[in-house]
């Protein structure tokens, strides 16, 4: 079982930005973190015995929380963790000081992930980022000198700043960072943000992401999904691999999402209301067979989890011949693979339509 827990605080908004996430209600964190942990004890109970591969503070910004405020979340996790159980908190460069960093792992974390998005002063405005270059590289430095032994950095291109110098340069900066996982994310524009009515800022160039992926193979990260790139295996996202490989996982805080089994629940996206009533799904969805198929198949062929072979009917599986015959997929211990992860959308509608 895996645990999300959402934190829906920031200190600003990026212009690119989706997520649940608010910068003008700094004063409900007190009371959100107490309704946090009415929710989180309500959950758990369900699964007595039970211990989690992971948990996953996300947001929003984890790191605009004071470290103390999480205490209580701990204690309640306690019974449900142990030393295998991978603890990774989202971190922004602005907020999370080397204090905070020391504060988090002293609780449980065992690994970070930053929100760097560039190392270009002139591309971070861009974005509406509100760090710079220099607290970015002292953020990562401060995660290793406090002792994390797995550290990523998030990074976005196709952008319309980008050029193969400024994506050389913050490669180049990453090799020689205490880095041992890489999320590169293609800039996506999505309804209620900034960049909705700016459409231009973003420029589809095929060529940046291949460059991109092969630039981190060459620097000794493996590419095991369509944005995640690690050093070895170990460094790999377990939380992650888990969404992929369709696990039941937990969803707690506002805007929050669970899956167990065929059902997937939705917390209350609205602050307040939430606080109100933490135990109160604002929907309940029904999966059927077609959709958790679809999901295994999509998100089997965006990473190198694959899908089992008994999963497609007979007109899927000869598209599948056409598939290996085109070396586009790899058939391996009754499963497919897919050679190249840019081409997943595309083989995904191939053998589904």
């Amino acid at each position: 079982m895996l645990l999300y827990i959402h934190i829906p605080f920031c200190d600003s908004k990026c212009f690119y930005c989706a997520f649940n996430s608010y910068t003008n209600l700094s004063h409900l964190k007190k009371d959100y973190m107490i309704a946090l942990n009415k929710q989180l004890k309500f959950e758990l109970k369900k699964y007595n015995n039970m211990v989690l591969k992971s948990v996953f503070f996300g947001g929003g910004t984890p790191s605009s929380i004071d470290a103390s405020e999480y205490k209580e979340i701990f204690n309640t996790l306690k019974p449900y963790i142990n030393k295998a159980t991978e603890i990774t908190t989202e971190a922004n460069p602005n907020s999370a000081s080397k204090q905070w960093q020391k504060d988090m792992k002293d609780l449980g974390v065992n690994r970070i992930s930053f929100g760097v998005q560039s190392f270009n002063n002139e591309k971070l405005k861009f974005l509406g980022r509100n760090h710079n270059y220099t607290q970015a590289i002292q953020a990562l430095t401060n995660a290793k000198d406090v002792g994390y032994e797995h550290i990523n950095c998030d990074i976005i291109y196709d952008t319309a700043l980008d050029t193969k110098e400024l994506l050389q340069n913050d490669l180049k900066i990453i090799s020689t960072l205490p880095i041992d996982h890489i999320s590169a994310y293609s800039l996506i524009i999505e309804e209620n943000t900034k960049f909705e009515h700016t459409p231009e800022v973003k420029i589809e160039n095929i060529d940046f992401a291949k460059y991109i992926f092969k630039s981190l193979n060459d620097l000794g990260f493996t590419q095991y999904e369509i944005s995640n790139f690690s050093k070895n295996k170990k460094a790999r996202s377990i939380h992650n691999y888990g969404y992929w490989q369709k696990e039941n996982y937990i969803g707690v805080g506002s805007g929050a999402i669970g899956a167990i089994n065929d059902k997937r629940y939705y917390c209350n996206e609205d602050v307040q209301e939430y606080i109100n009533e933490p135990l109160k799904y604002s929907k309940i969805e029904d999966l059927n067979e077609e959709d958790i198929l679809f999901e295994k198949i999509f998100l089997g062929l965006r990473s190198d989890v694959g899908v089992d072979l008994e999963l497609f009917n007979d007109t899927q599986k000869d598209k599948i011949k056409i598939l290996e015959n085109e070396k586009k997929i790899t058939k391996r211990d009754n499963k497919i693979f897919n050679n190249d992860f840019l081409l997943s959308d595309e083989i995904v509608l191939f053998i589904d339509s």
